[in-house]
């Protein structure tokens, strides 16, 4: 049997303290997610957090462990506790709803309002319009393309931090994508969306959304991208 223990503290978002200690079992391959979940079902039945795939696939079991930004099912126990001790927090820069659940309207808010959303001129009784895997504009899209939308990055930004209104990496990493997609047909509007005070101007190029991307996606080259183009677009008269 088992004796080692870690050292947990959890947020709980209807105590004074905020943090509340637990005793955790230790195991071999045991994940952060692991953990809460022994938490919640053998020894707080009324924690809230949220997961689904397990398999990081989905990225709602996002983070905060020992002050990073993480998908607890993909974090070893291993590679994150010091001295057996782990911290569990909510995703910062969201509002918490209970314990470690976060309230992503916001985040998902903002995606809209980088015209997120692809918008083509092809109706279903057409040909599939063709993409050249080998262009330029298709590797660009390709590189940004796989963000879930976990919220870790958004969460491990300080401009959101310090600006709540900034539209944040992930928004604007989607953005990225779209205006490199041949097909979409709102590629200035896009641009337009990007440009404004709280868009990609006001990123500080820190690189932090890029460290702890799960996906190795890097948020802060798209950002860069858009700051380009929507010069170029400003210089052409098109912002």
């Amino acid at each position: 049997m088992n004796t080692d223990k870690l050292h947990v503290k959890v947020s709980r978002s209807g105590t004074s303290g905020g943090l509340v200690g637990y005793q955790v079992p230790r195991y071999e391959s045991q994940t952060v997610l692991d953990v809460v979940t022994f938490i919640q079902r053998q020894m707080q039945p009324d924690l809230a957090y949220r997961f689904a795939c397990r398999v990081g696939m989905c990225g709602s079991c996002a983070m905060n462990v020992n002050g990073k930004a993480r998908w607890t099912c993909r974090t070893h126990v291993s590679k994150v506790a010091i001295n057996n001790e782990l911290e569990i927090a909510p995703l910062s820069n969201l509002p918490v709803i209970k314990d470690l659940v976060t309230d992503m309207s916001t985040f998902f808010d903002k995606w809209s309002r980088a015209k997120g959303r692809f918008a083509g001129d092809h109706t279903r009784h057409e040909d599939f319009a063709p993409v050249r895997p080998d262009s330029a504009q298709r590797k660009e899209a390709d590189a940004g393309i796989e963000c879930i939308g976990c919220g870790v990055c958004y969460s491990s930004c300080d401009v959101v931090t310090w600006r709540p209104e900034y539209l944040g990496p992930a928004a604007l990493n989607r953005a990225w994508t779209l205006v490199n997609d041949e097909r979409d047909v709102q590629k200035i509007e896009r641009l337009r969306a990007v440009a404004g005070d709280a868009g990609c101007h006001s990123c500080h190029t820190q690189g932090t959304c890029t460290e702890r991307c799960p996906k190795h996606l890097s948020p802060t080259a798209g950002i860069a991208g858009l700051k380009r183009m929507t010069m170029k677009a400003a210089r052409e008269g098109d912002l």
